[in-house]
């Protein structure tokens, strides 16, 4: 029984010492790439973010929307000019992990609980 009380103290220091890299400031503004697969396709889109606004280019097509940042991690993108319902919602971002040129992140709508993962790359 001693035995125990003083190892899982230590296993507690020892899980506790362990905190994924998020160096989430690194990525508040720059140039980027995000590749998704859309109907067994791949497809590739582009953005430039700034502190508050996001240009995305992708299929042709671009795309700017604000972002509020709730905290280093975390921020709210919305469409500046939506053109149906779907793209008048606001979409939840947050960055998990970080790396010197990525990130993995998870995003949904904002109010719903259905949530996808993606990893974005620094492009300068």
């Amino acid at each position: 029984m001693k035995k125990i009380i003083v190892i899982l103290p230590l296993l507690l220091l020892l899980v506790s010492c362990y905190n994924q890299e998020r160096n989430c400031a690194d990525f508040k503004t720059g140039k980027f790439e995000f590749t998704q697969v859309i109907d067994s396709v791949k497809k590739t889109s582009t953005f430039e973010r700034k502190e508050n606004l996001q240009i995305e280019n992708f299929d042709g097509k671009t795309d700017t929307a604000s972002i509020r940042w709730i905290n280093d991690c975390e921020y709210i993108l919305t469409k500046l000019n939506p053109k149906n319902r779907e793209e008048k919602k606001a979409i939840s971002m947050k960055i998990l992990t970080t790396s010197p040129k990525t990130y993995t992140f998870e995003y949904s709508f904002v109010g719903e609980d259905k949530k996808q993962k993606g990893i974005v790359t620094k492009l300068d």
